[in-house]
């Protein structure tokens, strides 16, 4: 099975059989490839109609549904797409519209009302809807004629902020020439065909889903389920009744499979295993006793990647079986290069231990308008991700946590993702984060927060840390928790969990 990469995204409509299945909504539409192509490039002869094309910016407010891929698409191929996440306030939205200097919003004829107020007098506001035959279009616009507008390669297809974490949010421009080369990496991996179904569970303004999920399936003319939300309680008759054949999420979502099928049964996962090829982990570090548990659990090998915005996704994975996958590590390099480096700008040998570095065509050349990022994130070539890792001798990379995130204590650098695990391989301890906490005397000290599943007390988990830790690395206190503040694609923040924490005692 060939894996070129397309020349840029509106080459991934043409990828599929004409009359085979794109996108199925379920209790919804289904468009098939043909559908989906008309769908684009009349979307597309819609917006040139107002006169958007190259360098203008699109900000699309959109939950997961239909018209958020064929919007995408339609906008990548004329112009460039902002996704933003709708759940955003006012303030939010004007930020990142205001950063991004959009020209024009697109938001659903039920809502993105915070969206519109943000927008400022200038930007073309566009309402988008479907009707029940399953057409796509703005309302505000005449059909107009179809138009197939043809990008380059190196045009900007999508611009993303990075979470912004530690400092401001940057902007990542990302070219379908990245796009294209990261879709391609995701296929070969996981040897996808025109034969798989794809649940699509991530929120499409985030490059996990739109990537890994919703491109990838398309570039090799599979189809693509879209459900309005992840939920657990329905979540199996999904991939039963549309034969779903694997999907991607992140550590949150796996887990709340998991509990739900540790809790109740196995009744309601389809007799004879799931019927998944394999189950993706991203985003975020899935622990190696929940890969484990999910794997007996649901009978399909889990498969942890590692990606990140900048690099168009995908970086890292486990391959499939017969290849080994190995418990806590985001596997081997897939099309892109990785490798470990010093704080010097030095390559490091197998087994030191350093900061994570890629190169490759999926990554950025650089953020947009931030010289002063750009010059501390690119060395020699090589793109500094921020993450602590080690590469073993058979290429697996294991990541030790981001460089900003590790515990100084008296000079002994920790890593909390080492304490998340021996947490949850607690029974009672359904999730745990542990971050840094200020100490008069040790600079830092190590503290966590943990959701129990069962009955347990702070001095039996406290204990439970000592029987596997060295006492440096234990924490005195951990804090039992209702729930884990996480990002809108579920991603833990230990600094939101340790201020949280502290809000709350």
């Amino acid at each position: 099975m060939s894996y070129e990469a397309a020349a840029t995204l509106v080459d991934l409509l043409d990828r599929g059989r004409t009359h085979s299945p794109a996108i199925t909504v379920p209790e919804g539409p289904t468009l098939t490839y043909a559908d989906l192509r008309k769908q684009v490039y009349g979307l597309t002869g819609q917006l040139d109609s107002i006169g958007l094309g190259k360098g203008d910016r699109v900000a699309i407010a959109l939950p997961n549904r239909l018209e958020t891929i064929v919007s995408f698409l339609a906008v990548s191929s004329i112009a460039t797409a902002a996704p933003l996440n709708p759940a955003y306030k006012e303030d939010e939205f004007r930020f990142y519209m205001e950063d991004t200097g959009a020209r024009a919003l697109i938001t659903p004829a039920d809502g993105g009302e915070e969206a519109r107020r943000a927008a400022p007098e200038s930007t073309i506001q566009l309402t988008i809807e479907t009707d029940e035959a399953g057409k796509v279009s703005l309302r505000e616009l005449e059909p107009g004629r179809s138009s197939r507008i043809r990008p380059k390669p190196d045009d900007v297809a999508l611009v993303l902020h990075t979470s912004g974490t530690t400092s401001r949010p940057k902007r990542v421009p990302l070219s379908h020439r990245n796009l294209t080369v990261s879709v391609s990496n995701v296929a070969e991996t996981y040897q996808l065909g025109a034969g798989d179904v794809s649940l699509c569970v991530m929120p499409l303004f985030h490059v996990h889903g739109l990537v890994a999920s919703t491109l990838a399936t398309l570039f090799t003319g599979g189809t693509i389920v879209i459900p309005p939300r992840f939920n657990a309680l329905g979540f199996w008759k999904l991939v039963e009744d549309y034969g779903v054949t694997w999907y991607s999420a992140v550590p949150s979502m796996h887990q709340t499979l998991l509990n739900r099928a540790k809790s109740r049964s196995r009744s309601e996962i389809p007799a004879g295993g799931s019927g998944l090829r394999f189950i993706r982990s991203c985003s975020s570090a899935l622990s190696p006793s929940t890969m484990l548990e999910m794997e007996d659990h649901f009978g399909t090998p889990v498969l942890e990647a590692y990606g990140m915005t900048e690099a168009a996704h995908q970086m890292a994975s486990n391959p499939l079986p017969d290849e080994k996958r190995v418990p806590g590590s985001v596997g081997r390099g897939t099309g892109v290069s990785v490798s470990i480096m010093d704080e010097e700008g030095n390559l490091l040998s197998e087994g030191s231990q350093g900061e994570v570095v890629i190169q490759g065509t999926n990554v950025i050349d650089g953020y947009e308008d931030n010289p002063e990022a750009n010059a501390s994130s690119f060395t020699n070539g090589w793109f500094r991700t921020g993450d602590e890792g080690v590469i073993d001798p058979d290429g697996y990379l294991k990541l030790v946590g981001r460089i900003k995130e590790l515990i100084n204590r008296s000079g002994e650098k920790i890593a909390p993702i080492e304490i998340d695990e021996v947490l949850l391989t607690h029974p009672a301890v359904a999730e745990a984060v542990a971050f840094g906490i200020p100490h008069d005397v040790h600079g830092e000290e190590p503290s966590a927060a943990v959701v129990l599943s069962g009955e347990a007390t702070q001095a039996e988990l406290v204990s439970h840390c000592r029987a596997h830790l060295a006492a440096f690395k234990c924490p005195r206190t951990i804090h039992i928790v209702q729930e884990i503040p996480r990002t809108a694609t579920g991603k833990v923040q230990r600094r939101l969990v340790a201020e949280a924490v502290a809000a709350s005692a």
